[in-house]
């Protein structure tokens, strides 16, 4: 209590000019796309997921260019910058040979292995409408006895293009990264993937066809810590698509990703970068992971993993 006013109500005022500031804010300047073609040594590789035995990334780098997204590191790779992600793609054009190659090898191992498709990439990027790698890859699947779990991960509406060879995989599962259901927020955070609205409709569409499905929610956007119906709306959206299933994770405040993030954060009000910094604390991953239990049995939905997901910043 600051002067008979809350905390929270003093963030009230604000977090409504972050919605509107975030439509009329500019956006982190983008270039031209940079496209090069490569051969890739792997494409089927060890995880260290906590749900995925195998990740599969068909490209380097990814067009969408969130400001918050781990996968930058990739760049080093390919002799990227951190600063660059967003700006190139290196496109595996040897991505399915090499998958028809490697993934009989992973079935006769025998079990049930999970393979997702990406960890550190979009699949369904731009690109991927011209180079069709991860079609092929499912196409591959499809025509498999594989008994194990293949999953898609993406913000992406071009999933449903394969709609035909995800219907014939057996524990086919399409997972589709939702932050929010503000269209503003979403293109101001995420530069340049298609709107959340967009994302929530395809989620549906692809539970009407029969998919498996579930959201990812990550980041959780600092701000959810005092716009709780803000957070409410996201997880009623998501659970009105037919999705019965989220991650739920943090959002990963390492240095190289502030270097990155901070840049685009600066744009908003004094109070909303406030809550950003703040995310680096033990203490509000606390008060903002303590909503989730009620929200989930609100609306009917089950947390993956049993636990909101977290990466160390250190």
């Amino acid at each position: 209590m600051i002067g008979g006013t809350t905390v929270k109500d003093r963030y009230s005022a604000t977090l409504a000019a972050y919605r509107t500031s975030t439509n009329g804010a500019k956006s982190r300047k983008v270039k031209k796309m940079r496209l090069t073609e490569v051969e890739a040594k792997s494409i089927i590789v060890p995880s260290k997921l906590p749900d995925a035995d195998y990740v599969v990334n068909p490209y380097t780098g990814c067009e969408f260019g969130c400001v918050y997204c781990y996968a930058s590191f990739m760049g080093k790779y390919i002799g990227e910058d951190i600063s660059e992600w967003g700006n190139y793609v290196s496109v595996k054009t040897n991505a399915v040979d090499l998958f028809k190659k490697d993934f009989p090898k992973i079935i006769a191992k025998g079990g049930h292995p999970t393979l997702l498709m990406s960890s550190v990439t979009d699949a369904y990027q731009g690109v991927e409408k011209k180079y069709e790698l991860a079609r092929g890859i499912l196409e591959v699947v499809a025509s498999s006895e594989f008994e194990g779990r293949f999953e898609v991960l993406t913000k992406s509406p071009l999933v449903l293009r394969d709609l035909d060879h995800l219907s014939s995989i057996k524990n086919a599962t399409v997972g589709m990264t939702i932050t929010t259901t503000s269209d503003k927020i979403s293109r101001f955070l995420e530069l340049r993937a298609p709107h959340a609205t967009r994302r929530l409709n395809t989620l549906s569409r692809l539970h009407d066809a029969g998919v498996n499905t579930y959201a990812f929610v990550g980041p959780l956007l600092p701000h959810f810590k005092f716009a709780h119906d803000e957070l409410n709306d996201l997880f009623a959206a998501i659970a009105d698509t037919g999705v019965q299933t989220v991650f739920v994770e943090h959002i990963n405040m390492k240095k190289y990703i502030q270097e990155r993030l901070n840049p685009q954060i600066a744009k908003t009000s004094s109070e909303i970068q406030d809550l950003y910094n703040g995310a680096k604390h033990k203490e509000h991953r606390e008060e903002l992971q303590a909503i989730i239990p009620e929200l989930l049995e609100k609306h009917g939905l089950r947390l993956r993993l049993n636990e909101v997901l977290y990466h160390d910043s250190k």
